[in-house]
């Protein structure tokens, strides 16, 4: 038996037939190995890029809160900054230095009271801004209850069943028990009333969701504080409250400005964003802010010599590009206040726009409007048995659409939803094709006798994408 490896260069190599379209790409390539030889770099991005055109198109993806689509200026820069590593803020302090002012600037934008020193970060997307959010809240908890001699084996923290699966995971690995308030009746996230049911001294904090992914709505962000400074008035508990605004901090501020959910409320210790998502900047990045220093506990931020510098940092990964950092300063710098208002009522407009035309076909009811985030939640009628919203939404993907359908979770388990979100670059007339192309899916699905598919034909798991 032969002992010379695989790889053994002096191994005879195999002569090759080729495709006679492309005279230097071998007929055979290797998906699940190394290949033998090098490739000519043509031939071998063709080969990666035809199989990503089988990928749907990113643009008519309605089922993701991520975006799609940026500005040729903030495609370029972001280009430019792909081999600049964030952690490597003594080799680039001009890229560190933008993630400061980011930093800065969303602290404002969330009525930080003291913006300019209210410690944050870019993560590589919202889940590791949770996560990081989550450990603080901990972390708080464990010195306040050690300072007063008391235990710390048990804690546990209260979010609606809605949250992004991250914060399961959150619980998980921190070993903090989740407590998921479920769904009752019409009330689909998280209320003052059941939040405070599930708290005790050993809670470390309430999760707040700024627009659900299930179906756009806002918690009630006041509301849930007001409840916990009663309940501390009754108990002593003093319970903090992290508002994952992963979508809705980059909607509330320009669309909702009389809405009360940021710093201004005493109670929110920190504040999560998706760069990534309304933040208008593709993937993957995210953000997490303290109120101040002092929600964010010192032993958690790590001081590295790293490259002849001293580096702080509370981040969970160390090496990560600029790329998306320099992309959301463009942003920032581009838009503005008044830009990011423009931009995001267009969506709401689109979305509620939207909303009142799917309910004018007459099949559907709608649950949201698109009138928080811009995104609209819609079911069947009771009366309508011929099809599902399962059907309906493979029916849209043979037009390209990805529209997903999903059931709600526990306690609601009976509503099964199509759920569809607006972001920066879908349009009026996109949205207007989109009606035409339901309206044509609805005439043929109307001639079946009985819905042909339920939960178990579409590959959509919610809550487990890009956070």
């Amino acid at each position: 038996m032969s002992s010379r490896p695989e790889y053994d260069r002096k191994a005879p190599r195999p002569e090759l037939s080729v495709n006679p379209l492309f005279t230097r790409e071998p007929v055979r390539i290797p998906r699940d190995r190394l290949p033998h030889t090098e490739l000519d770099p043509q031939v071998a991005y063709q080969v990666v890029h035809d199989e990503l055109l089988l990928d749907g198109n990113p643009r008519l993806n309605l089922a993701t809160f991520v975006t799609t689509w940026m500005e040729p200026e903030a495609t370029r820069l972001a280009t430019e900054s792909l081999t600049k590593n964030m952690i490597d803020r003594d080799e680039y302090p001009r890229t560190a230095d933008l993630e400061t002012r980011c930093v800065r600037m969303l602290a404002r934008l969330w009525h930080a009271p003291d913006a300019g020193q209210a410690p944050g970060c870019s993560t590589s997307g919202s889940s590791e801004a949770c996560m990081l959010g989550g450990l603080a809240l901990k972390r708080r908890w464990q010195r306040t209850r050690q300072a007063a001699g008391l235990p710390t084996e048990r804690p546990n923290i209260v979010m609606g069943i809605n949250t992004q699966v991250c914060w399961q995971k959150f619980a998980n690995y921190w070993d903090v028990d989740a407590r998921l308030v479920p769904m009752e009746g019409d009330r689909f996230h998280l209320s003052g009333p059941a939040a405070v049911e599930h708290c005790d001294e050993n809670t470390i904090g309430v999760v707040v969701i700024l627009g659900s992914t299930f179906d756009g709505s806002y918690e009630p962000v006041a509301e849930i504080c007001a409840a916990l400074d009663e309940l501390h008035g009754r108990t002593g508990w003093d319970i903090p409250v992290h508002v994952d605004a992963a979508s809705g901090g980059m909607i509330a501020p320009f669309c909702d400005p009389d809405l009360d959910w940021d710093f201004q409320l005493p109670r929110v210790a920190s504040i999560n964003v998706s760069g990534h998502k309304y933040g208008l900047v593709c993937p993957g990045l995210g953000w997490v802010v303290w109120r101040a220093a002092a929600a964010l506990p010192e032993d958690l931020v790590y001081r590295v010599n790293y490259l002849g510098g001293e580096t702080p940092t509370f981040a969970l990964t160390f090496s990560r590009p600029g790329s998306q950092v320099v992309a959301q300063y463009y942003n920032f710098l581009r838009l503005g206040f008044e830009g990011y208002r423009r931009v995001q009522l267009y969506s709401r407009d689109i979305a509620t726009t939207l909303a009142d035309r799917i309910a004018g076909l007459g099949p559907f009811r709608v649950l949201t409007r698109g009138d928080e985030l811009p995104v609209l939640a819609v079911t069947l009628r009771k009366d309508i048995t011929a099809y599902s919203v399962f059907d309906v939404s493979l029916a849209l993907r043979e037009s390209g659409w990805i529209v997903p359908a999903y059931t709600f979770p526990e306690h609601r388990t009976d509503l099964a939803v199509l759920r569809i979100v607006v972001r920066n670059g879908f349009s009026h007339d996109l949205a207007g094709l989109l009606l035409s192309d339901l309206r044509r899916a609805l005439r043929r699905l109307e001639r079946q006798a009985a819905p042909v598919h339920g939960p178990e034909s579409v590959s959509f798991a919610h809550g487990a994408g890009p956070h």
